[in-house]
C-alpha cells in the first residue's frame, strides 16, 4: 500500500532512511505471506494529481475521436449479400436469418458456445460467453435505433431456455444454429459479433467483430458502433441520407419506449439545459 497523508512526513518521502526501512518491511512482510511486492505509483497532493489526469485526457479524447473515426469507417464499409438461406431453432420454432431482425432494420448475431463438448456443458455455457452475455445491457435501447441483438448456439432450444432462467438471461433472445452458419461467417470454432443489415427481405453483412474486440462489446453504443447505421445521431460522420436524430432526445427509461413518440418535453429541457453546459464548458 502506498503511504497515505496521515502517516508522518518521512513515510511520505520515499528518499528519507526511515521510508525506505517502511517499504523494506512492507516488502519482507509480503514475501513472508507469499504476495510478491507492488511497485505502487508516489503518492501525490490533488493539485498534482489533477495535473497528470490532465495530461492523459488529452491521449483519452484522442483515443475517443479515433474510435468515432473508426465506427465512420464501418458504416463506409461495402455490404455482402447473403444469398444462401440459413435456417435456426427458436423458442417459436424455426426461424430464417430474416426472421431474426424481428421486424427491424439492423441484425447483429452473437455466436455463444453452448452445446455438447464446450467446457461447462450442460450446466453452462463457455465461461467467456458467459461472462459476454453478464455485460449485456439492457436491449429496448438497442431496439430503439431498429437493431436486434441475438445470441446463437448449436444447443437445443430446451437447454438454452433452461441456461437463460438459471443465468437471469431471459431478455436475451437466444436461437439454434442448424446448419452452417457458423462455419459460414468464422464462427464455427471461436465467438465473434456479425452485423446485418436488410433492405425489404434482402439481408446483407456489414461488419464482423472477434477476438479482443469482443471484450468491448455490451453497451448500446458499442453494438451500435458496430452496425451499418451507427447511432444514428446527427454529430455522426456518415454518408448522406443515413437516417439520423438528435443525441439525447431518442432516449428514455427501458420500459416506456414507444416508436414514434414525441419526446418527453421535461426531458427536452433537460437534455437542451446540458447540451448548453457542455458548449459553454468545451467550446468557450
Amino acid at each position: 500500500m502506498n503511504a497515505t497523508a496521515s502517516q508522518p512526513e518521512h513515510a511520505r518521502d520515499r528518499s528519507h532512511p526511515e521510508a525506505a526501512m517502511t517499504t523494506n518491511k512492507s516488502t519482507e512482510d509480503g514475501r513472508k505471506e507469499g504476495r510478491r511486492a507492488m511497485n505502487t505509483p508516489p503518492v501525490v497532493p490533488p493539485q498534482a494529481w489533477e495535473a497528470a489526469r490532465e495530461q492523459l485526457l488529452v491521449r483519452e479524447k484522442a483515443m475517443t475521436r479515433a474510435r468515432d473515426a473508426l465506427a465512420a469507417e464501418r458504416r463506409r464499409m461495402p455490404w455482402m449479400a447473403v444469398e444462401k438461406s440459413y435456417a435456426f431453432e427458436g423458442p417459436d420454432g424455426k426461424a430464417s436469418l430474416l426472421d431474426l431482425f424481428a421486424g427491424r432494420r439492423q441484425l447483429i448475431v452473437y455466436r455463444a458456445f453452448f452445446e455438447p463438448g464446450v467446457h461447462g456443458w450442460p450446466e453452462h455455457a463457455c465461461i467467456g460467453c458467459s461472462l459476454g452475455a453478464d455485460q449485456v445491457s439492457h436491449l429496448a435501447h438497442l431496439n430503439a435505433r431498429d437493431t436486434t441483438l441475438v445470441y446463437a448456439s448449436r444447443a437445443p432450444q430446451a437447454d438454452i431456455a433452461r441456461l437463460k432462467t438459471r443465468m437471469g438471461w431471459e431478455k436475451i433472445p437466444w436461437y439454434t444454429i442448424t446448419d452452417s452458419f457458423d462455419a459460414d461467417f468464422g464462427v464455427d470454432e471461436w465467438h465473434g459479433h456479425n452485423a446485418f443489415v436488410r433492405d425489404g427481405d434482402r439481408v446483407f453483412r456489414t461488419y464482423f467483430i472477434n477476438g479482443r474486440g469482443d471484450e468491448a462489446m455490451g453497451t448500446v453504443w458499442s453494438y451500435l458502433d458496430m452496425t451499418a447505421l451507427g447511432r444514428q445521431e446527427s454529430w455522426e460522420d456518415s454518408p448522406e441520407g443515413y437516417p439520423q436524430t438528435r443525441p439525447y432526445k431518442w432516449w428514455n427509461w427501458h420500459e416506456l419506449y414507444v416508436p414514434g413518440a414525441a419526446i418527453d418535453p421535461e426531458w427536452d429541457k433537460v437534455s437542451e439545459a446540458g447540451e448548453a453546459a457542455f458548449r459553454e464548458k468545451h467550446d468557450g
